[in-house]
């Protein structure tokens, strides 16, 4: 580097220092007023063309790039500047930022060449109203912990858009909490919805570094129901935002609760240079630490007084506030933790009204939730946990409660009648799937239309990452033995990369494998001793051993990371890796103990799952101690057979989920399938994560379109989410039953949205009054079947064959309003937005579609003497059926009415019209008359006509809500239907 490179360098240093944390400015007459202090050289750089100069020689990853990317970044992601008319992460908002700094069109080019705009995605909320109260100028002089974390991440080669992104997010949420400065006490419940494993934790100690800063002096944080869960919160908070001083508070260096940890002495805990109270700023006291939970202070209660510089002033006055020190504790969802905690804040002479405090509750739907209260006892006890979190929240007027999950089935449904309780009622924080995140969807193929015999390993996440583990073979040593030897074998490939992909030795600090068939202890005894077999019998020294691997290798590795990974990371052959595998399985193995048992059995545990501390290669086998919560590092070969009675259980059992860098192509997960004829009960534990995962997704979607304003107003409330939960899987609710409490939907625009209502009659009057109405309706359709022609997602023209007609507006309507329902109330919303739009005139015709199977099986005869296709379907739970439709049919169905691109096929090119929709007919047969309808004949009465339709995209409800919404007394009435699923 140059002199003038360094002047150069400094120049924009300091530049976009002065500009930092405020608006741009001009950029010329900054550079120009900086350099005068730095040198001749730094003179002649300042200038737009020494800038566009410098622009055109840089590489993306020069310091100078660097410094612009992260603060054009931070003006991009910018939500509430008052410099700024246009919306953030947006050409306009750059454009405008060009604009103020005075740059040429040319500079601005070069500019964005190399700093493009991060248009990532951005929280969802679901919003009341709230006073505006946390703003640039509140925070002026203030902020201490925040941007202290924030280097800290920036330290941690955190991307800055992430750090942008973590930024708006974690506004989203200290914005909705009350000003703890405000004279009137307000408390405000919100909830914060992650994805499994996906860093909701840094957004939750971004959250509390904020709130610490604007005022929150008493932050309590709800570290799940288990010591290891407590302790690895406890550990990430201390390390990233209590920082070293406020550990140590004038201790020794080795006199901390980290001196063994590693982090510890290689400088990872962040640092502030001295006490942060020596330093114009304050305090944070510890009141747990890494090993010890809450525990009664007895004589030392004096360490929760909080101290006043004006005593006659109250605690939230400012010129207490601000002086005053913060008081952190990470506590255990127990309740005996819980219990000393109040007992010992009543003893307190601060007085409780006038302590702003945090409440974190880390996987919120997990045991915080009160389950005894039900439709039938309305006035039963709450649950223990429930009943000592209300208690905080009663004695402690200006708390506030922030819920974490990845799935908050449970916390949206509780009663929001129930004032003491958690129910979110004031927001829902949908956060973005992160950059590099490893999900549910990323092991499945949703929404695709590849045939099975198209599938490949580029084209499929199914056939890269799944292996499967078939249900009925309860002791399937060859599949065990096959997972075993890839997770010997990933570890070898892990070591190759390390030593020859310039990754550097000691990137892959942990190497994991974890078991997951049962939550019993004597399972895990069983499993032990299967698994302590097969790896002493493995042969990995001998030829036995190395062939299998290589097979392995050749078969599977090879051809998944052929198509998935690096070319630099990929070995050539076999021959590269095995050299490796020696070393591998002495990481593994070479203590005699390549297996960690973790369920808290002394007898069975065998070693400490602390990745902390030490690096990690081994087999982990466990239970409810790795369902939720805790973070297997590392985790590349998943082993799993556990089943779960709802949605939620099973989605927090996905430890596989997560960020997997440098490895996420030899991720592998083998997973339980049932075979063909297996019991009616058991679950395809890889489809049930399909459709929790196609839940999730619907559920996101929700949310994202609802939370857009309109006219400033927001359209749903935090109340009004529950009835947008959905299910796929008949055995699988989304949480406990006693958890669904809701409001109930009146009307939902549905123009361009798919419709495919559920909630068929089962008795035989109503089944032959619905199925005359539709025979009309078929027996009216074109005598020959047609193509239907659509392109799929692929670009690939595919067809279906189907009897094609039409009806009016008033038709359909009229059609829909005479069905029979057992459930009407699952039916009423659309109902009630059909007939707004068929009254408005924005919907003058249905194109009717009968799909037909392609072969002469399967066909009902009607009462005019035609054949149509029926279609074999089973309710998921009485009345409900699962999914209806082929996903080909709903993806014509969308392309037919616009909401996608022109489909370029035959049928559809002519069936396209701005006030024209499509429905779809589906004659259904239950399992108990298939036999009947194998004749070709059957009772009206035994078919269930199901239906689909989409409205045109330009039928919106003329009140120009999204949804429209009344509510209901929880004690007495429920939306969500509850009964036993229907045994197919």
């Amino acid at each position: 580097m140059t002199e003038l490179d360094g002047s150069r360098l400094e120049l924009h240093s300091a530049v976009l220092a002065d500009m930092a944390g405020s608006r741009p400015k001009r950029l010329v007459r900054a550079m120009e007023y900086q350099a005068e202090d730095i040198s001749v050289d730094a003179q002649s750089c300042a200038n737009e063309s020494d800038f566009r100069h410098a622009l055109l020689l840089s590489a993306s990853d020069d310091r100078l790039i660097d410094m612009w990317r992260k603060q054009l970044t931070r003006w991009d992601f910018a939500e509430k500047a008052a410099w700024s008319t246009t919306s953030p992460r947006t050409d306009e908002r750059r454009a405008e930022i060009y604009r103020i700094l005075g740059l040429e069109d040319g500079t601005a080019k070069l500019l964005e060449a190399v700093v493009p705009i991060a248009k990532v995605a951005q929280a969802v909320v679901i919003s009341e109203k709230f006073v505006p109260w946390y703003t640039p100028a509140s925070q002026q002089g203030r902020p201490w912990y925040w941007p202290s974390y924030r280097k800290l991440l920036e330290q941690k080669k955190w991307p800055e858009e992430a750090i942008a992104g973590l930024d708006a997010a974690t506004d989203s949420v200290v914005e909705r909490l009350a000003d703890p400065t405000r004279a009137d006490s307000y408390q405000s419940k919100g909830l914060v919805v992650g994805y499994v494993q996906s860093g909701k934790t840094a957004n939750f100690t971004g959250v509390i570094a904020k709130a610490v800063d604007a005022g929150y002096r008493l932050v309590i944080v709800l570290g799940g129901t288990l010591n290891l869960l407590r302790a690895q919160t406890q550990r990430r908070l201390d390390m990233e935002l209590v920082g070293r001083e406020n550990i140590l508070r004038g201790a020794g260096e080795f006199e901390s609760d980290y001196a063994d940890d590693p982090a510890w002495s290689q400088g990872k805990f962040i640092e502030f240079g001295a006490l942060p109270s020596t330093l114009s700023a304050f305090d944070i006291v510890r009141m747990t630490t890494r090993y010890d939970d809450y525990k009664s202070l007895l004589q030392g209660i004096v360490a929760l007084e909080f101290e006043k510089r004006e005593p006659a002033l109250p605690l939230y006055d400012p010129r207490n506030l601000h002086r005053a020190s913060a008081r952190l504790m990470v506590v255990k969802k127990n309740k005996a933790v819980l219990t000393k905690l109040v007992k010992d804040l009543r003893k307190i002479k601060t007085p409780l009204a006038e302590i702003p405090v945090l409440i974190i509750d880390d996987e919120s739907d997990e045991a915080s939730v009160n389950t005894s209260r039900s439709k039938s006892r309305p006035d039963a006890d709450r649950t223990a946990i429930n009943q000592k979190i209300a208690d905080l929240l009663t004695m402690l007027p200006r708390a506030q409660y922030v819920g974490y999950t990845a799935t908050p089935y449970a916390n949206v449904f509780i009663d929001p009648s129930d004032t003491a309780d958690i129910f979110p009622k004031d927001f829902i924080v949908s956060l973005p799937r992160p950059e590099g995140y490893m999900g549910a969807s990323d092991f499945h193929d949703l929404y695709t239309e590849i045939t099975d015999k198209e599938k490949n390993y580029a084209n499929s996440n199914e056939k890269a990452h799944v292996r499967d583990v078939t249900v009925e073979d309860e002791d399937d040593t060859e599949a065990l033995l096959q997972a075993i030897d890839m997770f010997v074998l990933t570890a070898a490939v892990k070591l190759f990369r390390e030593d020859r992909g310039g990754l550097g030795d000691g990137y892959f600090d942990h190497h994991t494998m974890l078991i997951h068939e049962s939550s019993w202890v004597e399972d895990h005894r069983d499993l032990r001793g299967r698994v302590t077999k097969l790896w002493f019998n493995a042969g990995y020294a001998g030829s036995s051993g190395h062939a299998r691997l290589r097979s392995l290798f050749e078969d599977d590795i090879a051809r998944v990371s052929g198509t998935r990974a690096p070319k630099h990371l990929l070995p050539a052959s076999y021959e590269e890796v095995m050299p490796y595998v020696g070393p591998a399985v002495f990481r593994i193995g070479g203590d005699q103990k390549p297996i960690i048992v973790v369920n808290g059995d002394k007898e069975l545990e065998t070693g400490e799952a602390d990745f902390d501390r030490r690096s990690i290669w081994k087999i982990l086998i466990g239970g409810q101690k790795l369902s939720r919560g805790f973070t297997v590092e590392g985790l590349t070969i998943s082993y799993f057979r556990r089943r779960a009675s709802n949605m939620s259980a099973l989605m927090q059992m996905g430890r596989w989920f997560g960020f997997r860098p440098e490895y996420r192509d030899l991720v592998r997960l083998y997973i339980g399938r049932s075979e063909v004829g297996a019991a009616k009960q058991d679950i395809d534990l890889y489809h049930a994560f399909e459709a929790i995962c196609r839940d999730e997704e619907d559920f996101r979607q929700e949310l994202t379109q609802f939370a857009v304003l309109v006219d400033g107003e927001p359209q749903i409330t935090p109340a009004q989410v529950p009835p947008l939960v959905s299910q796929h899987l008949p055995l699988l609710k989304p949480t406990s039953p006693n958890k669904m409490y809701n409001a109930r939907l009146v009307e939902i625009d549905s123009a361009g949205q798919w419709v495919e209502p559920t909630a068929y009659p089962s008795v035989v009057p109503d089944l032959r009054h619905n199925t005359k109405l539709w025979l009309n309706v078929l027996d009216s359709t074109s005598p020959d079947a047609v193509d239907v022609t659509f392109v799929s997602d692929k670009s690939a023209e595919r067809s279906f064959s189907a009897f094609h007609g039409s009806l009016d507006g008033l038709e359909f309507l009229e059609l829909v309003r005479s069905l029979k329902w057992l459930a009407p109330g699952q039916f009423q919303p659309y109902l009630e937005y059909l007939r707004q739009v068929t009254d408005g005139a924005l919907v003058d015709r249905w194109t009717v579609l009968a799909p037909q199977h392609r072969g002469t099986g399967q066909t009902l005869r009607s009462g005019g003497g035609r054949r149509y296709s029926w279609f074999a379907r089973t309710r998921r739970r009485s009345p409900l059926f699962g999914a209806i439709a082929d996903p080909k049919h709903r993806l014509a169905a969308l392309q037919i009415v616009h909401l996608l691109s022109d489909s370029g096929g035959r049928h559809s090119d002519r069936s396209v019209d701005p006030q024209t929709g499509v429905v779809l007919i589906y004659p259904m047969i239950e399992p108990g008359h298939r036999v009947e309808a194998e004749s070709g004949v059957v009772d009206p009465g035994h078919v269930v006509v199901g239906f689909a339709f989409v409205a045109p995209t330009a039928a919106h409800s003329p009140s120009g809500r999204k949804v429209r919404f009344t509510t209901i007394d929880s004690s007495k009435d429920a939306a969500i239907i509850d009964t036993a699923p229907v045994d197919a």
